[in-house]
């Protein structure tokens, strides 16, 4: 795994490259090259490891996407802070169905760094909410469950939501 600064240095000497092939009179190679510059800048801002998590989780195979995960050493160093949020948010989702002390953990840290769409965000929080639900903190539940409600602009949670509406009803 590089360092996420490493991207951008391989990414600028293809660059530097590209353009001493322009002043060779070698065009195509320079246009190639300035091109192919795009894969580092792109990596950089969208880890190639989440990605990959991020398609072994649609299939539901959650060992697959530990196994891409585990090769992120160092979050911090490797990913910068949107990617971080994403990082926990799907070891989050994948401890959500055995230890749901851990999850929690990991949901609270992708929240406070952040999560670039709003859905991602509304079903950490609604995931929240349930802990706080199984832990009988019924207010907290209640703002989150609301938080997500506001988040969930496609009615996408919005059966979930119902449920565990109902649920928080009868603790």
């Amino acid at each position: 795994m590089f360092h996420r600064n490493i991207k951008l240095i391989i990414a600028g000497l293809i660059i530097a490259t590209g353009i001493w092939q322009f002043t060779v009179g070698n065009i195509g190679n320079g246009i190639f090259l300035v091109l192919l510059s795009a894969i580092p800048i792109f990596l950089y801002f969208k880890n190639e490891f989440i990605l990959l998590a991020f398609l072994k989780l649609r299939k539901q195979d959650f060992e697959g996407a530990k196994k891409w995960l585990a090769y992120i050493k160092n979050p911090d160093t490797a990913l910068v802070q949107k990617q971080q949020g994403y990082f926990n948010y799907l070891h989050g989702i994948m401890l959500s169905q055995t230890n749901i002390n851990q999850a929690e953990k990991y949901f609270r840290k992708a929240i406070a760094l952040g999560l670039s769409m709003d859905m991602d965000l509304a079903v950490a929080k609604l995931n929240l909410a349930g802990v706080a639900m199984t832990r009988r903190r019924k207010l907290e539940a209640t703002s989150l469950l609301n938080e997500a409600k506001k988040l969930d602009k496609q009615n996408m949670l919005k059966d979930q939501i119902v449920m565990m509406k109902e649920q928080m009803k009868k603790i």
